[in-house]
């Protein structure tokens, strides 16, 4: 793929966290899926037809909102239960974000005490290059940013136990107890900025919401179709989902630097 953008030295770089860098929580659709099962469908037995077309419902809608923040998530799936009418205990957003996130901190606090104890080391949850693509930036003089749907107080703690906090000048995940979209914002906040044109600002994500937030607001978007358990190579599924984002390049990590340079132009 062939861009006019590849000639451009980028002045910031903006990175997704969960699936673009870390791996801590990888996994996370495992958690909600059945998470969502068990709400809208509440006593009633399904049968066999609506619980293939539940789960297909499911499915599609964590596919297509991956990125997003979580609380979003959780209005769909009061929508859902609402819907459906299986269940009659229906339950706020917030209460079915506190449940999801009870549920997958228990793996994800599991792997920061392993962290923290020396059990695991930071590159046992970082994608592949990850660490060599933030010197490298850093190297440049090229302020880094992140923006993540998690919710802020964990992005933050996550980056210090996986060594990164330092690389980046700002860090953005959800606000606590707000329903504000941080990636559109600081995307936007950015742009906003006088040292940058339209074509100043790399994104980079495994996601196809803030593929789609660089294409809108005209910056570089860079997809990463991660293979979160390898920590390397290509997810099939991922590279379907950015190649339909608009994605001007994609990789499964960051160990072609040659690569990487070119495309934030800096290979000159």
């Amino acid at each position: 793929m062939t861009s006019e953008k590849q000639a451009v030295r980028i002045k910031a770089v903006l990175f997704d966290f969960d699936g673009t860098l870390s791996t801590l929580r990888a996994g996370w659709e495992e958690v909600m899926i059945p998470l969502f099962t068990e709400k809208i469908a509440g006593d009633h037995q399904l049968t066999a037809e609506e619980a293939e077309k539940l789960n297909e419902e499911i499915i599609d809608y964590i596919d297509q909102s991956t990125g997003i923040q979580t609380i979003f998530q959780m209005r769909w799936l009061t929508e859902k239960v609402k819907e459906k009418g299986w269940n009659t205990e229906i339950l706020g957003e917030w209460e079915y974000k506190a449940e999801y996130n009870r549920r997958l901190l228990l793996q994800v606090n599991e792997r920061i005490r392993g962290l923290e104890t020396g059990q695991y080391q930071p590159s046992d949850f970082l994608i592949k290059g990850s660490e060599r693509m933030l010197e490298l930036l850093q190297q440049h003089g090229i302020p880094m940013y992140i923006a993540s749907g998690t919710d802020h107080p964990d992005v933050v703690h996550e980056a210090e136990v996986l060594g990164v906090r330092t690389y980046f000048k700002e860090i953005a995940g959800a606000p606590v107890g707000r329903a504000d979209c941080s990636k559109e914002k600081v995307i936007r906040d950015l742009l906003g900025h006088e040292q940058f044109d339209s074509e100043g600002l790399a994104v980079i994500g495994d996601g196809k919401v803030e593929i789609r937030l660089a294409k809108e607001n005209g910056a570089l978007a860079l997809g990463l179709a991660s293979d979160e358990d390898k920590r390397e190579g290509l997810n099939p599924i991922k590279l379907e989902r950015l190649q339909a984002a608009g994605a001007d390049w994609i990789a499964g990590d960051f160990t072609d630097m040659t690569k990487w340079k070119q495309w934030l132009g800096l290979d000159s």
